[in-house]
């Protein structure tokens, strides 16, 4: 459908579940194209038609309205001799315990849309183009809640056979049958060959219906347009091996034609002229899931030197340097140095701080490693990669010898130097932390066997300042659950607000390390307060700032302030994060004397 309504005009960034209430007449058009060609049966244009997906194009409001029209549409093209199917497909947002929605969210976004098909007379529901089981398995149980229609679950695999995050078709199967539907199928992916094998799989798997609905090829763009490599002859030598390899229902889904639907037509009709013998099927239990055993992460302590002084409570002290905008990294190495000597225990890089392009935090901290002969904590940002990108640069970090990570959501685009870039945002801080302990277990991202582990010391940040208290702390105790081995706080200027939150934090959550910044000046500080996002400077301190500034000795003041604070808060954390203000050393390294005689 959205391949055909981009070919009439509907831009691929545009809302196709719109297009029925704007202009009804391009639905009916193309639906009766694929009926005239020998389809027995449509889906409604409703892939999207989910709050999340919806609320994107701030429609979310007219749910019930884009059902009740694409239903409309479908029937009157169909008729009574040809069914209606009600497409769903995912929300279109990550769900724990990598993503920010919840289960049960999602659970009840899938059972909103539900509800609406339920009552318009279609003959099933059909899911598709997951790449998730999870949110596969909440969308059948969100739809089980509220109707009794037969129930298509479709997933996606890719070229390998398995699903994006690697579950296999048998995994898949086993899942789904446990949760009653219907017909199980394979659509999307990359092609007919890759749709053919899983489904090959999926029959052996037990006795459920199978379906299958590959695209028409791989895509490829030229010119703007989308169009896709596979002629129709080849769909419907694809068609005949399904149908005679056992399948029953058949379909397409991006780039299928009518001429691709009136080829595997008449290869249904071929098959359906022929004797068809009793198919062998290997008795596979439905059970036939691969059986995880988790391996256990090292001892904190034998992780990285940061895990050892957590563990041993003994006052880790980190200080945060910035990786240059260029690739010489001398004047870096040589500060990371100083420190080093003035005592600090590890050089924390942020990751692309402030949205700004800067070079990779990992490399940076590989080399500092390497040449100033101290250990790093790097910033991992959720920002830039997908999910799959997060997995591999996780795995290349930890083989290069990176053993901590600081897990942060990190800021949008439009608050850097390059307002313009697009954000990933796959997951956020809470996923990615889900990410490392899987990591940690010997597991991928989806919860496959790595045949291996990494063994990270991982942490995460904490604002005690912020704005919607409630809300920080409900996803701080999150991070808790995913196993987090420390916590780091924003800048704190404001030492009593700290104290008051500490008492609230789980019982059972790590060591916390607050956050120090030695103000340098007046701008400095007015510009924490006013412009960085979390950090809250109180009035107290900033009208000391001004006092010093008249003086001419704001950046002594700065220095007095974070002592100050150092010293009331010594007694109620485990360690410290220090700031080197500009990448210059001499205030960290005053705070670094100070800290070495009171640790």
């Amino acid at each position: 459908m959205g391949t055909a309504l981009n070919e009439r005009g509907i831009a691929f960034n545009e809302c196709f579940e719109l297009v029925q209430l704007q202009r009804p007449e391009l639905i009916g058009e193309v639906h009766h194209s694929y009926l005239e060609a020998g389809a027995e049966g449509v889906h409604t244009n409703t892939f999207g038609a989910n709050r999340y997906r919806l609320a994107k194009f701030d429609e979310g409001r007219r749910l019930q309205e884009v059902i009740e029209a694409a239903v409309q549409i479908a029937r009157e093209a169909a008729g009574d001799a040809r069914f209606v199917v009600g497409a769903m497909g995912p929300t279109g947002v990550e769900i724990e315990p990598f993503g920010r929605v919840a289960r049960d969210e999602a659970r009840a976004a899938f059972r909103e849309s539900a509800a609406v098909f339920a009552g318009l007379g279609i003959e099933a529901i059909s899911l598709e183009t997951f790449s998730s089981v999870d949110e596969l398995i909440e969308a059948v149980r969100g739809v089980r809640e509220v109707s009794a229609l037969p129930l298509i679950a479709h997933f996606t695999v890719t070229g390998a056979g398995v699903t994006l995050r690697g579950a296999h078709p048998e995994e898949v199967y086993a899942r789904l049958e446990s949760e009653g539907v219907d017909v199980i199928g394979v659509n999307c992916s990359s092609g007919p060959s890759a749709v053919l094998e899983a489904t090959q799989v999926l029959m052996n798997c037990g006795e459920l219906p199978i379906s299958a609905r590959p695209n028409a090829g791989m895509p490829r763009q030229l010119d703007g347009r989308v169009f896709y490599e596979n002629n129709p002859d080849y769909f419907g030598r694809f068609a005949r091996r399904f149908l005679q390899a056992g399948g029953t229902l058949l379909g397409g889904c991006c780039g299928t034609t009518p001429e691709h639907v009136r080829a595997m037509a008449r290869a249904a009709r071929a098959v359906g002229a022929q004797e068809r013998g009793e198919r062998e099927r290997a008795a596979v239990a439905a059970t036939r899931v691969r059986e995880q055993r988790p391996r256990e992460p090292k001892p904190l302590a034998e992780r990285s030197t940061l895990g050892r002084l957590l563990e041993q409570g003994l006052c880790p002290v980190s200080v945060e340097l910035v990786p240059p905008r260029t690739p010489d990294t001398a004047k870096l190495i040589e500060v990371a140095s100083t420190l080093r000597d003035a005592g600090a225990d590890l050089i924390n890089l942020p990751d692309g701080p402030r949205a700004s392009a800067r070079i990779s935090n990992s490399v940076a901290a590989h080399l500092i490693e390497r040449e100033a002969g101290i250990e790093t904590l790097v910033h991992f940002c959720c920002r830039d990669r997908n999910l799959l990108g997060m997995q591999s640069d996780l795995m290349g970090g930890y083989a290069l010898g990176l053993r901590n990570m600081l897990v942060i959501t990190g800021d949008p685009p439009y608050q850097g130097n390059y307002p313009d870039v697009t954000a990933v945002f796959d997951v956020d801080s809470i996923g990615l932390c889900n990410i490392l302990d899987n990591l940690n277990h010997g597991l991928d991202v989806g919860g496959n066997d790595l045949k291996g582990q990494t063994h990270f010391c991982y942490g995460a940040a904490l604002n005690p300042t912020a704005v919607d208290w409630e809300r920080e702390l409900h996803r701080y105790e999150w991070k808790v659950r995913a196993g987090i081995n420390f916590a780091i706080t924003q800048p704190i200027f404001d030492v009593e607000g700290l104290l008051a939150r500490l008492p609230e934090l789980p019982p059972d959550g790590p060591p916390i390390l607050a956050g120090v910044w030695p103000l340098r000046s007046l701008r400095n500080a007015e510009f924490l307060a006013s412009e960085v996002p979390g950090v809250h400077v109180p009035d107290a301190v900033l009208k000391r700032m001004r006092a010093a500034d008249r003086s001419g000795k704001a950046a002594e003041e700065g220095i007095a302030i974070a002592l100050e604070a150092i010293d009331a808060l010594r007694a109620h954390v485990a360690g410290f994060q220090l700031a080197a203000p500009f990448n210059k050393p001499e205030a960290a390294v005053a705070l670094l004397q100070s800290l070495e005689g009171r640790r």
